[in-house]
């Protein structure tokens, strides 16, 4: 432990990131874009950066231990872990700035406060926007013999994070804890499993815990009729609240319902209203308001064909860690009266990610298009959203819905939901004792995730209260440390079944919808004498999981906070060479060239043009691209005249920048929707802010390292002369 490579303390601090920073780098790219002293300040603190690299230090991190044991380590980091974070951005901020400069003070006063200098960095870490940046600056800024103490208290502290989930989750007052147990795979050897048992006795009819979902859905038939709650899925006897403005066309039991649906999903996925609160909000222009209406509907419209749960599930789950993580980066009180996440555990910093990365799944491939109309909602509602979802994770997010939720029904359930058309063995299943047929809608719960099917149940999942909220009943009497076991279908034999062809029906049952052959004792004592039973477990479980090593936590979210936010301390100076002439005419010439692009940088922007950081004035329009700068020949008027082939270049472009800059003058003007549509169709995202803000933005971006690219049109338009 004592000797980490530097990639290895990445992929630790990245996994650190996984829940907070997508909210925290909202407003962080926000504060960078609005905040003239912001981006002051971020310059001045990437200059003392670059002065600090050419520093030698004076001592070995071989030495960055020496007189600190474990213990101290420990104390050090459950005393930093006991204090109270800041909670709002501003306050984050601040924090940040005043531990970093204690930090440099202890640094200066040798050996004795390195590990107190240490917990003042560390301090830092913990509210920094973007971790993975911070470690690389502190590892050219900071003496090795604190930098390796900084190191070590972080992975002391994720190691305990990951060995220790299972310490603070499920809560100890819901009266169950996780197990790991060997179960048969069906395949003549055994698996590890996570399961769930009782801390103590209940006998027969005694509630063992309640559990409200973290993301619920109506039945597809169900939804927007009126007659049940979108949120709280309980009957309406009433008039039903139907807001004025709802892609989905939900309805409401109360508007405590309608306010925390909106909270936690529903605007976001389903309104034309902003997710973010109004102190943060950008404004929304009318193409951007068209073009996430679009998105909506082409998302409600696969939702209704397709009548299936989960793709509904998983975008409910998205945008509510999103809601979750933004209210803990606001300042109290900016959301009041919202309840931003479910209480899962006692104590620890786990987000709803978190829970959901431990979780069993099943493989499964999602429709072709089903990921680009779920990201093109996420894109359209808070742009750079949809990159945390990629495919292969979108199918993971559905793989576990579908193996994991539960059917919400009351009484012995319904008896008019509509015949599926899809094939037996395609149909969607839920575990619902009574069959996903009497079922009014689907709910996933986090603790009752880990309970395991068995034909002759210990436990039954029931909805008393006329609402989601899970209430798991004992149906026998249970003994501290015995297992929880529900049916995830109906295990009674009917009228007209015998016990063979009962046995038959709830086994075919659980291979199509959750891909296992039963081997529990029942289906032992009524299969057939000699039969030979086929057929393994096909779920799983995450790599992240099953690793043993804790270093390699990470996600597909923390890959993407890796390179959104990777530092770029190593540039060389910008250089220029003269124009390069063409024997024909063309939109775009390439100003400059290099072996190794460097990044372009703007000085200023005057009425003569756009100044470089060289010196160099360019009098009309043009593109910053992989280092380079292209002349470009535009139409005088704005949007009058433009079309595709006036930014081909990107169609060109390995790898092609994620974000386009584009700065449209002294004012700031949206294009047309053929424009935004060309830049989307090759993955690009479209930012339009006036000249002077595109400028700043851009340097800033190309200073963290982004694949950025600008296209600047300057205050005067001038066409460039041959």
């Amino acid at each position: 432990m004592r000797h980490l490579s530097m990639s290895t303390t990445i992929m630790t601090v990245a996994s650190v990131a996984v829940g907070g920073v997508l909210a925290y780098a909202v407003y962080f790219d926000y504060k960078r874009r609005t905040d003239a002293n912001f981006r002051k300040q971020l310059r001045k603190e990437k200059k003392r950066v670059k002065q600090s690299q050419s520093q030698t230090p004076s001592e070995s991190a071989q030495t960055a231990t020496e007189g600190v044991d474990a213990n101290d380590l420990r104390s050090a980091l459950e005393s930093v872990r006991n204090e109270e974070v800041p909670a709002g951005p501003e306050e984050k901020e601040q924090y940040f700035m005043k531990q970093v400069g204690i930090g440099e003070q202890l640094c200066a006063k040798g050996p004795v406060y390195h590990l107190s200098a240490a917990m003042c960095f560390y301090r830092a870490l913990r509210v920094y926007p973007s971790p993975v940046e911070l470690v690389v600056i502190y590892e050219k800024t900071v003496p090795p013999p604190v930098f390796q103490l900084v190191m070590e208290l972080t992975n002391l502290d994720v190691k305990d994070r990951v060995e220790g989930y299972y310490t603070f989750f499920p809560p100890k007052a819901m009266n169950v804890a996780v197990e790991t147990i060997n179960v048969p795979d069906g395949k003549g050897a055994t698996m590890s499993k996570k399961v769930l048992v009782v801390t103590k006795d209940f006998e027969a009819g005694e509630v063992i815990y309640q559990e409200d979902p973290i993301v619920a859905v109506l039945d597809a038939d169900l939804q927007g009729k009126g007659t049940h709650c979108s949120y709280c899925l309980r009957q309406i006897q009433n008039d039903p609240i139907r807001p004025e403005s709802d892609r989905l066309h939900s309805v409401y039991c109360s508007s405590d319902c309608q306010t925390q649906h909106n909270a936690h999903s529903q605007t976001l996925l389903f309104t034309l209203e902003s997710p973010l609160p109004a102190a943060i909000a950008p404004e929304m222009k009318g193409a951007q308001r068209e073009e996430r209406e679009n998105a909506q509907k082409a998302f409600v419209e696969y939702l209704i064909q397709t009548k299936r749960a989960a793709p509904e599930l998983v975008a409910r789950f998205v945008a509510r860690q999103v809601s979750a993580e933004t209210a803990k980066m606001l300042p109290r009180g900016i959301l009041p009266g919202v309840a931003s996440e479910p209480v899962l555990t006692d104590g620890g910093e786990y987000s709803l990610y978190d829970h959901l990365e431990r979780l069993r799944y099943l493989e499964v491939n999602p429709a072709d298009h089903e990921t680009r109309v779920l990201k093109d909602v996420l894109q359209t509602a808070l742009p750079g959203l949809e990159q945390f979802l990629t495919e292969d994770r979108h199918a993971t997010f559905i793989g576990k819905m579908s193996y994991n939720s539960y059917g919400v029904y009351f009484g012995e359930g319904r008896e008019d939901k509509p015949d599926t058309a899809a094939r037996p063995e395609n149909a969607e299943k839920t575990r619902t004792p009574c069959g996903t047929s009497k079922q009014i809608g689907t709910g996933f719960y986090a603790v009752s995730s880990y309970i395991s099917h068995n034909c002759a149940p210990s436990a039954k999942p029931v909805f008393p209260t006329g609402t989601a909220q899970l209430q798991l009943m004992a149906t026998r009497a249970l003994q501290k440390g015995d297992e929880i076991t529900v049916a995830y279908v109906d295990v009674l034999q009917h009228s007209e079944e015998t016990p063979e062809v009962a046995r038959r029906r709830r086994r075919m049952e659980l291979a199509r919808g959750w891909r296992f052959a039963c081997s529990c004792k029942r289906c032992a004592e009524e299969g057939l004498e000699g039969e030979i039973e086929e057929g393994g477990d096909e779920s799983k479980v995450e790599d992240v999981v099953t690793r043993p090593s804790f270093v390699c936590i990470t996600s597909t979210m923390s890959t993407f906070i890796i390179h959104r936010f990777r530092s770029s301390l190593s540039r060389r100076a910008l250089h220029t060479t003269a124009i390069r002439h063409v024997d024909r005419p063309t939109v775009f010439t390439n100003m400059l060239a290099g072996d190794i692009p460097p990044p372009v940088q703007v000085n200023s922007i005057t009425s003569a043009g756009i100044q470089l950081a060289d010196g160099l004035i360019l009098p009309s329009a043009c593109i910053f691209l992989d280092g380079k700068v292209f002349l470009w020949n535009v139409p005088s008027h704005l949007w009058n005249g433009w079309g595709r082939e006036h930014l081909s270049v990107f169609e060109t472009a390995v790898p092609k920048p994620e974000i386009l800059v584009f700065g449209t003058g002294r004012r700031m003007e949206l294009p047309p929707p053929s424009i935004r549509g060309y830049l989307k169709e090759m993955g690009i995202q479209l930012d339009i802010m006036d000249t002077r803000n595109a400028c700043s933005t851009y340097n800033l971006l190309a200073e963290e390292g982004r694949r950025v690219a600008a296209a600047l049109l300057p205050y005067t338009p001038r066409p460039w002369q041959s």
